[in-house]
């Protein structure tokens, strides 16, 4: 009885420095790109973890076909909201970037959109059980078909990206992660129709995808007023961009963010943008 015991005490001790660990180290997920690979055994904790448990809420995920990772969490933590009352979030997925938002924009209005029934269930029970639940309008629906007599201060999306990879066996996943259902071009056109006079896009893509977006949106008639290159170490070449377009003319910014140092330590950069949410920061 007594190995017992201490066989159960032994194993929940695990599990929760394992909780700990993954939401300590859910930035060496970068898309599958990893910062170390040594690190590869916490990436799994965290994957398989359902929830990631930030300052002010915590994101259940386990119903999601893509998890809690480090775009998301950039674009939440980038995008600008000073003055912005009306916010879109387009694929929501569990609801994590709308969280942010509503954390940072603390008197914004905010509808989030997802397509898979099983994520938008999670994404409504996670603003639900968030501090700003009165201030979340979570709906399942088709971007392509969502209709709404608003119009929006900022719209953010972090969209799916492939558009040639081979098919996944994972149908949810291969839907949130592939343009088929929405690509780039169809979320700006359907965007631009649904901004404020004085209203932005920030989204986060691939760097390989980012001059691709920005001419069409260019075409569209937006202006790009901010554009972040992210490397996960220094000299490393950027795996995202994060893009700030506006109908108006502004200020053109461009810059860029490194998440860790050779040391593999966060940069003050990154810490600065992300304090307010990470835990242990």
């Amino acid at each position: 009885m007594k190995t017992a015991a201490k066989l159960v005490l032994s194993w929940s001790i695990i599990k929760i420095l394992a909780e700990e660990l993954c939401n300590y180290c859910t930035i060496l997920y970068f898309n599958s790109y990893y910062l170390r690979a040594d690190f590869v055994f916490l990436l799994f904790v965290n994957m398989s973890n359902p929830y990631f448990r930030f300052k002010q809420f915590t994101v259940w995920h386990d119903r999601c076909a893509m998890k809690v990772g480090t775009d998301g969490v950039l674009l939440g933590a980038w995008a600008p909201v000073e003055g912005v009352t009306t916010l879109l979030d387009v694929g929501t997925g569990s609801g994590l970037v709308a969280l942010m938002l509503a954390q940072r924009a603390v008197h914004a209005r905010i509808v989030a959109v997802e397509i898979d029934p099983g994520a938008a269930g999670q994404a409504m029970e996670n603003a639900v059980q968030s501090p700003w639940k009165d201030r979340i309008d979570v709906r399942c629906v088709d971007f392509n078909c969502f209709q709404t007599e608003m119009r929006f201060d900022l719209i953010v999306s972090n969209p799916p990206y492939f558009t040639q990879s081979l098919n996944c066996p994972d149908a949810r996943r291969a839907m949130a992660r592939h343009a088929d259902n929405l690509s780039c071009d169809g979320l700006l056109e359907r965007s631009v129709a649904l901004l404020s006079p004085s209203g932005k896009i920030a989204l986060v893509l691939p760097a390989e995808i980012a001059g691709e977006v920005h001419g069409k949106a260019v075409f569209l008639g937006l202006r790009l007023m901010r554009r972040t290159f992210v490397r996960t170490v220094p000299h490393a070449l950027p795996k995202r961009v994060l893009l700030l377009f506006g109908k108006e003319a502004g200020i053109r910014m461009e810059d860029e963010l490194v998440i860790a140092s050779p040391g593999h330590a966060y940069t003050p950069q990154f810490v600065g943008l992300v304090k307010d949410f990470y835990l242990h920061l």
